[in-house]
């Protein structure tokens, strides 16, 4: 039998040519659904996805573009807001809904934001996680503006921004302490959305102009 000897492989590319970006990208996030951020490593990735970890620091460079590129796809891929009426009441409603809905599907990826991106080396990934922020928070500025005053209180959107996120995230973070406050065996889908509805509540007669 014919010896055959392998070819060594020069410097580049990565030479698993069976596993592209996008299923790098999937398996990263199918994995920071089910772990908290910190325990997504690039060796657990590649462990999972069954590459060498030197075929995702090809495509991503560093862990934290990775998870830039995580936050970027779940966004990109969260439904977009129901329509609905154009009256500031109905769109806060259904813009309080939307980050419900967001945080619960996305599950950890307000932690990731706030734990591995917001302090990131990478100015990059610094600079998108404050832009995505803003863009909600310039999105309330501009609805209470529109409003004038007529049917919501003059409030700071920031405020409203920041409360909204640390609502849903905890509820949804912080899952196991809210477990064990309920009898066992609670649907906790059932909950969430009767915990959507309460928050709904206590927020638009918190803000309705009395």
């Amino acid at each position: 039998m014919t010896k055959v000897t392998p070819k060594k492989r020069g410097q580049g590319r990565p030479s698993d040519n069976t596993v592209g970006r996008e299923v790098v990208l999937a398996k990263a996030i199918e994995l920071l659904q089910e772990l908290p951020p910190a325990r997504v490593t690039i060796s657990l990735i590649a462990r999972e996805a069954g590459v060498d970890p030197a075929l995702i620091r090809y495509y991503f460079g560093d862990r934290a573009k990775l998870l830039l590129a995580v936050v970027e796809r779940l966004i990109a891929d969260a439904p977009a807001e129901i329509a609905g009426s154009n009256e500031p009441r109905a769109i806060l409603e259904r813009r309080i809904r939307h980050a419900a809905h967001f945080t619960r599907s996305t599950k950890h990826v307000r932690r990731l934001m706030v734990d591995e991106l917001a302090d990131a080396k990478s100015a990059e990934a610094r600079k998108l996680q404050g832009a995505m922020n803003m863009r909600a928070v310039d999105a309330f500025a501009d609805l209470l503006a529109r409003d004038g005053g007529e049917e919501l209180r003059t409030i700071n959107p920031l405020f409203l921004h920041v409360a909204l996120v640390g609502l849903f995230d905890f509820f949804v973070s912080a899952q196991p302490v809210v477990r064990n406050l309920v009898p066992e065996g609670t649907d906790m889908d059932k909950l969430g959305a009767e915990y959507e509805d309460f928050i709904v509540d206590l927020l638009l007669n918190g803000i309705r102009k009395r």
